[in-house]
């Protein structure tokens, strides 16, 4: 996964950064609703995010790509109003202690992660009491996705990108109450789900 992205980050804003921007520009327009103290960004990429995140906000972004993030730091470093950390780490397997972060945003991660289980265990972890979790993916059901799917399926599982993503089994199927759940671009395909735990 990390060799992938390693080949992908030269060209990852201008092949990635236009067909999932609706549903990236959503995600911050949501957390600055709620203006969290702190917040981690699972997956950071590129960093492209990270100037719509609200300034006075301590955010931390990571990502399992050295290459993705020595981008990330080039966008974050024109970004003087901003407080940004970024750390190379497996969302999997995360260093942070628990309870560390008012709201965690795992964007277009969930789907290319080898075990997503995992990696919602951590998010869960590391969030603090009564924070949220916000999932942004392509969830796999609609008749254009399933068309979609067959045209792109070996070139995805190359990329290690699940194209069978259920929201039924990765998203419902834990104890936690979905809050909020919006159609994204791209045919209602990629979705803001807001997440927290049920009292």
């Amino acid at each position: 996964m990390a060799r992938t992205y390693a080949r992908l980050a030269p060209p990852y804003d201008l092949l990635f950064g236009q067909v999932p921007e609706p549903g990236r520009r959503r995600m911050p327009e949501m957390v600055r609703q709620l203006a969290p103290a702190s917040l981690l960004e699972v997956g950071v990429g590129t960093g492209l995010a990270l100037g719509d995140f609200p300034y006075n906000a301590c955010i931390v972004g990571i990502d399992l790509s050295a290459d993705m993030l020595a981008r990330a730091s080039e966008r974050a470093a024109l970004l003087a109003d901003h407080r940004s950390t970024l750390e190379q780490m497996n969302a999997e397997r995360m260093r942070f202690p628990d309870a560390s972060f008012d709201w965690v945003t795992v964007p277009y991660v969930l789907s290319v992660t080898p075990r997503p289980a995992e990696l919602l265990r951590e998010t869960r972890r590391v969030r603090k009491r009564g924070g949220t979790i916000m999932v942004l993916d392509h969830f796999y059901g609609s008749p254009a996705w399933w068309l979609l799917e067959r045209a792109v399926r070996s070139a995805a599982a190359h990329a290690g990108f699940r194209s069978d993503f259920r929201y039924e089994e990765q998203i419902l199927a834990y104890d936690w109450q979905v809050e909020w759940l919006e159609p994204g671009n791209l045919c209602g395909l990629p979705r803001p789900v807001v997440l927290r735990n049920r009292p």
